[in-house]
């Protein structure tokens, strides 16, 4: 391929995708329009020109570099193939374009980071800026009107040499400021665009060379990249940067391949003089490989702009790890302080904190975030609209940021992230970043939040509930012991009238025993003091029975201090006198026995697997059928009293059966689970021992 025709080449593809890039520029831009700070009286008493957004410098120079682009792509791109010559005014319009774009990238570099245009040296350094591109641009236009030339040298020359003093005037004024380097670097290339003009073949009539044309014609496509590398306040200008680069990446690599390959093989011919099929194929596979390889591309541009240009974390590694460390977090305190631990690293921020404030996220569920210049002491308003803005007075300018955490219900909190480390801004992956963070704050405190009303609720029912039992078996137990006074009386009423004699003991025992149940508050006592209040029962009803009535207690020692619901077992002694043994000419016998039943897994509901206590209570009366039973069941209190007393303190875990047939006795049995104080577990204990293993034992 020939030096001219590379050179068309050259030019044909640097321009073209240099309105491809300005283009992006500027749809990105107007895409998220910004608002910018309002010009105070203040401002200009101070001298300051009003401070534009960072948006509408991005917009200009967006704008200026399409201009640049598209009339350099009519003038030179397209010139070697045959195109016609532009008018001369669109030839001055894009060199009068090219010409503002330095003065833009001086304004935005005195604005930039916390730099404000304050100061009298500033304004006019600015002034100068814009004052050199209108006078260079009025001399492109005065040579398209006259000369018929389009453009002129002269205004180049002036350009060149104005913007070598201004970038000494930039570096005194800003080499104090966060970034200044990257502010004077830019504006230097800014000027190089320009100059670099001087270098193209186009205005000397010499012989076109690649380099040349390379070097002189297509300066503006960094130039774009420098202003977003400088301009930090351009909220998306990590992704153009990434896009541009593999932008440019596929461009290049196309312009190699084609150079290198493409071209010789297209000047391959067969024996009929046409271009060689074998050539065309290879050709079509290299279109196939740089299709392929723009993936790799991609990745390899976004790798260059998140570790070498940008040098940040690995967002998606931190918010992995911290949402780790929050999801062990059990306070709000504690979640907010690990993820400003997580965030200061990250952003390379100085500081990061937490402070309350009083709404979260708007109504359509968008995170209020607001960015340096145009930051404000936002109090989050829950009347605003969407996007509405309550502005205080603006912040120190060491507050680059702060995002409202989303919770679903007040407090509401708000992250507020300090100055970053070498004067950088957040841009759009570090905005997502934040936000993602703050998501999944605002989530994990909510579900603390849930976890501790749960618990609360909880607390507050089991609260509820037990006090609801409690005042439940007061009842029962209110409705037990004039029950059982009301027997013993009927007792002594019966004594008086058979046996005076023994009506007076039997009202001293009564005294004592109503005197120990009726001081008695506590729910639970255990099985040997519940055995001696039945022994002082059975003392009363032996005067009245005598010989009739006889019983017997089959419990283990060890047994004694198993704890068990006070009262529990004196009823089913009574019943059983009453029902079994009272009906009787010639009496019967009681037998009361206790022990510990071992119940395989999954038999019931058991606090302790395994072990339940039961106590039985048998007699040898009259016995009942089952139409009895169910009658008396219905009808009666002690029984129904017990299961309800059962059901309030073991639930599932307890129950009351009973066997019973005419003429055969009944016996009534209790099971709940096994609650001791102090005891030694017996071994292989059976409940209701024959008569021979306990004979002579009776009360």
């Amino acid at each position: 391929m020939t030096p001219i025709n590379t050179a068309a080449l050259i030019n044909l593809l640097g321009f073209t995708t240099g309105v491809a890039l300005y283009a992006m520029l500027l749809f990105t831009v107007l895409r998220r329009p910004a608002r910018g700070a309002r010009f105070t009286e203040a401002d200009a008493d101070n001298g300051a020109l009003p401070r534009l957004s960072a948006n509408a410098l991005l917009l200009a120079t967006a704008a200026l570099g399409l201009v640049w682009n598209v009339g350099a792509l009519a003038s030179y791109g397209v010139k070697d193939f045959g195109v016609a010559e532009p008018h001369p005014l669109l030839v001055a319009l894009s060199f009068a374009a090219l010409g503002f774009l330095p003065a833009v990238v001086v304004h935005s570099a005195l604005q930039s980071g916390g730099t404000k245009i304050e100061t009298s040296g500033a304004r006019w350094i600015t002034i100068s800026a814009y004052g050199l591109s209108a006078v260079a641009a009025a001399m492109h236009f005065y040579a398209a009107l006259l000369t018929r030339a389009g453009l002129s040298n002269g205004a180049l020359r002036i350009l060149t040499i104005g913007y070598v003093v201004l970038i000494l005037a930039l570096f005194l004024s800003t080499r104090r400021q966060p970034g200044w380097k990257r502010a004077v670097w830019a504006s230097a290339l800014a000027v190089f665009a320009v100059s670099a003009l001087h270098l193209s073949q186009h205005h000397y009539g010499g012989p076109e060379s690649w380099p040349i044309e390379l070097l002189g014609h297509h300066a503006s496509l960094p130039l774009a990249l420098a202003i977003l590398y400088q301009d930090y306040r351009f909220a998306f200008a990590d992704i153009f940067l990434k896009r541009a680069l593999s932008l440019l990446s596929v461009v290049a690599l196309a312009f190699g391949l084609y150079v290198a390959a493409a071209s010789p093989l297209l000047e391959m011919r067969d024996a009929a003089g046409q271009t060689d099929p074998r050539a065309v194929g290879v050709l079509l596979g290299l279109w196939v490989m740089t299709a392929l390889l723009y993936p790799a591309l991609n990745r390899a541009a976004v790798w260059f702009v998140d570790t070498i240009v940008l040098r940040r974390a690995n967002y998606r590694e931190m918010l992995a790890e911290l949402a780790r460390r929050i999801g062990a977090k059990e306070l709000t305190d504690n979640v907010l302080d690990e993820v400003c631990r997580a965030l200061e690293p990250a952003l390379t921020a100085r500081e990061v904190r937490w402070e309350k404030s009083l709404a979260g996220a708007d109504a359509d569920g968008d995170l209020p975030l607001r960015l340096d210049a145009v930051l404000a002491a936002r109090i989050c308003d829950p009347s605003s609209a969407k996007d509405a803005v309550t502005l205080q007075p603006p912040r120190p300018p060491e507050v680059p940021a702060a995002i409202c955490v989303p919770t679903t219900e007040p407090p509401y909190f708000t992250l507020i992230v300090g100055e970053l480390a070498g004067g950088r801004r957040l841009l759009s992956d570090d905005i997502e970043m934040l936000e993602s963070a703050a998501l999944m704050a605002a989530r994990r405190i909510d579900a603390i939040r849930v976890a501790h009303e749960r618990c609360e609720q909880v607390s507050r029912e089991q609260e509820i509930s037990k006090l609801a039992t409690e005042a439940q078996l007061r009842a029962l137990r209110a409705q037990v012991n004039p029950h059982f006074l009301f027997n013993a009386l009927t007792t002594i009423g019966y004594l008086i009238k058979a046996a005076p004699d023994r009506a007076l003991d039997t009202l001293l025992k009564l005294t004592d025993l109503l005197r120990r149940v009726l001081r008695s508050t506590d729910e639970f006592v255990t099985l040997g003091e519940e055995l001696k209040l039945i022994a002082s029962y059975l003392d009363i009803e032996r005067a009245r029975f005598e010989e009739r009535l006889r019983v017997r207690v089959d419990v283990s020692p060890e047994l004694l201090n198993v704890r068990i619901p006070s009262l529990l077992i004196q009823p089913l002694v009574e019943n059983a006198i009453k029902h079994g043994i009272a009906p009787l000419r010639f009496g019967g016998k009681v037998t009361i026995s206790a022990g510990i039943e071992t119940v395989r897994a999954g038999a019931g509901a058991l606090a302790a697997p395994g072990e339940v206590l039961c106590v039985a209570v048998r007699d040898t009366g009259a016995g009942a059928s089952e139409n009895e039973l169910s009658r008396g069941r219905r009808r009666g209190f002690g029984l129904s009293s017990i299961e309800e007393r059962l059901r309030c303190y073991c639930g599932e875990a307890g129950s009351l059966d009973i066997t019973a047939a005419p003429g055969a006795g009944m016996c009534v049995e209790i099971r709940m689970p096994l609650v001791m104080s102090s005891v030694a577990r017996p071994s292989a204990e059976r409940i209701g021992a024959t008569e021979e293993m306990r004979e002579g034992r009776g009360a």
